[in-house]
């Protein structure tokens, strides 16, 4: 199997180095090559093709997230892992859109660097501890709400709606909602007219349909 080409791309040179060190160890990594601004990684990014960039954000002149916009808009089959002290919000999402496959803190190990590095390779999107909680909260806050079935329904005539597909009579509705006979039959009327539907059957159907019941 051939190695996993990586460019490391960091401002510090004894970071570079360490982190050199570190991945030489790894079986089926090979460091290619070191970057010590962003201006230098597009160069060798477009010059190397490695398979794994691991980036830094802060670097001087250019910062790595929009390093890593242009790499991926030039090489998008080059995977990009952020290897950075930043762990905000901001710097997170950010790197995300700039099209990032992985964001790890520098305090991870030798082992999490190398197994983000693999699988970055492999296509996959790794985050962190810290990154992988700000992405599942992002995404938990904003996922859309489900629109109710049959919205055009207030609360009460669904209730009725529900106890309807369970087949329940007019009667049992009555009981089971402390309503009278009269008031429930002009409940199922209004609800028939709302749905559109011909009769009590095709009402069923329709709540049926919809996961009621």
């Amino acid at each position: 199997m051939e190695s996993i080409s990586v460019l490391i791309v960091d401002d510090h040179p004894v970071i570079r180095s360490g982190l050199r060190l570190l991945l030489e160890l790894e079986a089926g990594i090979e460091v290619i090559a070191e970057a010590g601004s962003a201006e230098q990684a597009l160069e060798l990014a477009s010059a190397l093709q490695p398979d794994v960039i691991l980036m830094d954000i802060q670097l001087p002149s250019m910062n790595g997230i929009e390093a890593t916009r242009r790499i991926k808009r030039e090489n998008p089959r080059i995977q990009i892992l952020m290897l950075t002290m930043f762990q905000d919000d901001d710097s997170v999402f950010a790197a995300v859109r700039a099209g990032a496959q992985g964001y790890l803190l520098k305090g991870a190990n030798q082992t999490e660097i190398a197994q983000a590095i693999r699988g970055v390779a492999r296509g996959e999107a790794i985050f962190g501890a810290g990154a992988a909680e700000r992405v599942m909260r992002y995404f938990a806050a904003t996922r859309p709400v489900s629109s109710p079935a049959f919205p055009e329904l207030t609360p009460r005539e669904r209730e009725i709606l529900e106890l309807i597909a369970k087949r329940c009579s007019n009667t049992v509705i009555a009981q089971r909602l402390d309503l009278s006979p009269k008031t429930v039959r002009n409940y199922v009327s209004n609800i028939i007219s709302k749905l559109q539907v011909a009769d009590r059957s095709e009402a069923i159907w329709a709540a049926k349909n919809a996961g009621l019941g």
